[in-house]
């Protein structure tokens, strides 16, 4: 029988969350510097992208199921499937806004390939890539509500679903105003303060 505790649906949705988003953070970022560093790459995968950022991530869960089963790493795949998209157009469209005089300052004073990227470009880019990163978190979490509302496993969604079902409306909203209250938190604890960060590093922080 599974456990309808919302606490311990709320820490089951976010293990799996943390992980998919994990996953998408570090393949997007990767593919999205690899896309900005060749133009080859970016002319073919670019528009692709796109298009698939478009796409909704309950499109993915029959692909999911036929594939890993009904599961935990179905609802993985449709996490990391549903963010890694957003995150790697950041980080295309971050690096590509980099004022060019950065990068020949960069070069004037040495820095070539990979050390100009780790040093200027990556860290010009960054409000850009939080930016992603925040809607890639976003992003994560619709996939998440996709993938257990669809499949019979324990977490949020599996409760929300047994609320419909059993026509209680108090676990329904309650359902909703955690997963609210939750993105909450994240965003001021992790990518705000991100955010601050790095406004104050390049002298726009209001504060």
């Amino acid at each position: 029988m599974q456990d309808l505790s919302i606490p311990i649906a709320a820490q089951i949705s976010m293990r799996r969350l943390l992980v998919g988003y994990l996953i998408s953070l570090l393949v997007g970022l990767l593919l999205g510097i690899m896309i900005s560093r060749s133009k080859y790459l970016d002319e073919t995968l670019s528009p692709l992208l796109l298009g698939m950022q478009t796409l909704p991530s309950i499109c993915w869960i029959p692909l999911a199921i036929l594939w890993f089963g009904l599961g935990e790493e179905s609802i993985i795949f449709v996490i990391v499937i549903g963010a890694i998209f957003s995150i790697s157009m950041a980080v295309v469209s971050g690096i590509k806004n980099v004022p060019p005089l950065f990068i020949r300052a960069a070069k004037t004073m040495g820095a070539k390939g990979w050390h100009s990227y780790t040093t200027v470009v990556i860290p010009a880019a960054l409000p850009s890539i939080i930016s992603g990163m925040k809607q890639g978190w976003s992003f994560a979490w619709r996939a998440l509500m996709a993938g257990e509302l669809l499949t019979p496993t324990s977490g949020l969604g599996y409760v929300l679903i047994m609320g419909r079902d059993l026509h209680d409306m108090n676990q329904v909203v309650g359902i909703m105003l955690v997963i609210v209250i939750m993105g909450l938190v994240i965003d001021r604890l992790i990518f705000a303060r991100a955010e601050n960060a790095i406004l104050y590093r390049w002298g726009l922080s209001r504060n």
